[in-house]
């Protein structure tokens, strides 16, 4: 069942079809979301492009070496501290990447 049952209907000229078009594009969203999400004054964002999502891939990555070096320690003692280091390593510089990339 719908949540939302009653219909609005707005007229746009071409030039405001077309940024209206542009826009949920790049929120990520469909037109009706992006002006819903106008009225209701909530924080609209760009949807993140292509490097974003490589970098989060990256950082499962590290996280996914990190984990494993944990049940290794766990498991049986052993601690290999040179790849931990490593990885640790990766780690702050990929930090550093994300802070220049996406926020400074």
């Amino acid at each position: 069942m719908r949540t939302r049952n009653i219909k609005k209907q707005v007229w746009l000229n071409k030039e405001e079809a077309t940024l209206l078009k542009k826009k949920s594009k790049k929120v990520g969203t469909n037109e009706s979301e992006l002006i819903r999400r106008l009225i209701t004054d909530s924080i609209i964002k760009e949807k993140p492009d292509d490097r974003f999502y490589d970098s989060m891939k990256e950082l499962r990555a590290i996280g996914n070496n990190l984990n494993q070096i944990a049940r290794r320690l766990n498991y049986n003692g052993k601690f290999n501290d040179s790849f931990y280091k490593e990885e640790v390593s990766k780690l702050n510089d990929f930090i550093l990447n994300i802070k220049k990339e996406f926020l400074i």
